[in-house]
């Protein structure tokens, strides 16, 4: 029985203990967040290099991970991409093991911890807070990331310090604690409810290679804690499916199932094998020292996930096949109204998140297009065919306009940095330019319907005059969607000259029409229609304009541009 002065003391190094832990897991969110941030623009083109090669699969996987520290947000990413249907499932399955591989990356950085890198990391922490008072968001979010990094090594070493890990006491409480629950299930059990706990299968992974280090765990002991751990971490995924489609359900499944086959054949292996396979690791890294001891956890942690994804991969198909005898489709009578390429679990990456929204926007360019075609068709031709097409795709224009503008307005309040922020600011303007695009191409058919139910007709002069401008609007709407979705700088120039070439000839039609009237060459009738028609038509070359210009100005201005 510990006398009282023990007790106070225990309880003196369970504080530093989770201060410790506190520190490391903050450092890891600090350093995982301006990863994001900085390597933004590197997740963007691994992620459109999808393909369904599943080595390049794992390639992504491993890299993105590695990129951001977080298998879990990766994951979440590619059950985001999944359910906005941009990504399969045959895609998102070997991108999954990959970053299983890609978390791994932590436990070596933890386990190369010695007194000279510790300084090292404590001077980078500073230098991270004076970074922090820079103007240049670049430099903060690099100072972010040192910040990040050196706290977690800092969090690190208050665990393995003597006034935590390193007390004899604290010692003997946990030595005794897991001889109690020596039995590999528990221990897999531990790892599992405390990475669930802290969300975080790298945050488990450091501290177990911690206490390894100071001699508070066994090596067999931990083993089982790391299996456990990876297990834990679906717990994430999981929690992310819910609400989103089928598909992303499956994807949770499929990651789930990938890592409980890996921990239950390492279970059976180091279980029947126990005393060999802790001398293989010592061989491996023979010594008594911190390192020594540390790299044995990490460097088991690096062969289980690479093994497992060694030993999977040709069975990708068979895993989806699987994941769909589990989880059935659901029928539904009616397909509900979604975004194609949009999903909430994205904006913790605001620059996948933007990349996604682009994707949406171009979609959404895309149904404009459509009717504007229609539309002047309908004007034209009188022929009315196409009024249920219409109307449907304005339908979508206007729900995507309304849920976009939602998302962005969230995708602002998460954290986006300063260049993302302009990017938004630009697409809201261009949302509310393609909506009013899509009212307009509505307007022209309707003007078409108007005018057929009550029999009468452009004049041939007003017929001729509305085609000219209409072909001016047709090619300024082509040369306006080529810039948005290519970032062709080099077509604003002809886009200019042409919106310009359009204001002109709405005062030269609008003349034209007038003398027409006056010379009783056109019916009164007729006018209403005629001018809102050219009115209609000057109006979208403007918000085309708006539209090419977003490339190079938040507000779509050919002046501010």
């Amino acid at each position: 029985m510990p006398s009282g002065n023990e007790i106070l003391q225990i309880l003196e190094s369970l504080v530093w203990l989770f201060a410790g832990v506190g520190v490391f897991i903050v450092g890891m969110n600090f350093m995982s967040d301006s990863l994001e941030k900085t390597a933004g623009g590197g997740m963007k083109k691994m992620l459109e290099k999808i393909s369904s090669n599943r080595f390049a699969g794992v390639g992504i996987g491993a890299g993105v991970t590695g990129i951001i520290q977080s298998s879990a947000a990766t994951t979440v990413m590619v059950i985001g991409l999944v359910n906005a249907g941009v990504m399969t499932l045959m895609q998102a399955t070997p991108i999954i093991m990959g970053a299983n591989i890609g978390t791994t990356v932590t436990g070596l950085l933890v386990a190369l911890k010695n007194d000279y890198f510790n300084m090292l990391m404590y001077l980078l922490a500073f230098a991270g807070v004076m970074m922090g008072f820079a103007t240049k968001e670049k430099v903060k979010i690099a100072g972010a990331l040192c910040s990040g990094l050196g706290l977690v090594f800092v969090g690190l070493n208050i665990m393995s310090s003597e006034s935590a890990f390193g007390n004899p006491l604290i010692e003997e409480l946990f030595t005794n604690i897991f001889a109690a629950i020596d039995f590999p299930l528990l221990l897999i059990l531990v790892g599992v409810i405390l990475t669930a706990l802290i969300q975080s299968s790298s945050a488990t992974t450091g501290i177990v290679i911690t206490m390894v280090g100071t001699g508070v765990l066994e090596l067999d002991i931990a083993l089982f804690i790391i299996l456990g751990a990876n297990i834990g971490t679906c717990v994430t995924a999981m929690l992310a499916s819910i609400g989103a489609n089928v598909n992303s359900k499956r994807v949770a499944l499929i990651h789930l199932t990938f890592n409980v086959i890996g921990t239950v054949f390492f279970t059976a292996l180091i279980w029947l094998f126990r005393d060999e396979a802790v001398r293989l690791l010592v061989s491996i890294f023979p010594g008594s020292d911190p390192m020594s001891l540390q790299m044995r956890v990490s460097v088991f942690h690096v062969i289980f996930n690479v093994t497992t994804t060694l030993v999977l991969l040709p069975f990708v198909k068979q895993l989806v096949k699987y994941s769909c005898l589990v989880i059935k489709e659901k029928k539904s009578d009616e397909e509900a109204l979604t975004l194609k390429y949009v999903d909430d679990r994205l904006l913790t990456t605001p620059p996948v998140a933007l990349m996604q929204v682009k994707k949406e926007m171009d979609y959404m360019l895309g149904l404009v297009e459509e009717s504007i075609l229609l539309s002047f068709d309908a004007m034209e031709t009188g022929s009315l065919v196409n009024g249920e097409k219409i109307r449907a795709n304005e339908v979508v224009v206007d729900f995507t306009n309304g849920a976009l503008t939602k998302f962005l307005i969230k995708l602002s309040s998460s954290g986006a940095s300063q260049s993302d922020e302009r990017v938004i600011g630009s697409y809201f303007h261009v949302l509310n330019d393609l909506e009013r695009i899509g009212d307009h191409a509505e307007n022209f058919y309707e003007i078409g319907e108007a005018m057929q139910k009550k029999g009468i007709s452009f004049s041939e002069h007003a017929q001729s005059d509305i085609k000219r401008m209409h072909e001016k609007v047709l090619t300024m709407l082509e040369i306006s969607k080529d810039a948005f979705e290519n970032l062709r700088r080099d077509k604003l120039p002809e886009l200019l000259v042409l919106e310009e070439d359009v204001d002109a000839m709405k005062k030269e039609l609008t003349a034209n029409h007038f003398s027409r009237l006056a010379e009783g060459n056109c019916s009164l009738d007729v006018s209403p229609y005629y001018s809102s028609a050219v009115a209609g038509l000057e109006r979208v070359a403007d918000h085309l304009i708006n539209v090419g210009y977003s490339i190079v100005s938040p507000i779509g201005s050919e002046k501010d541009a």
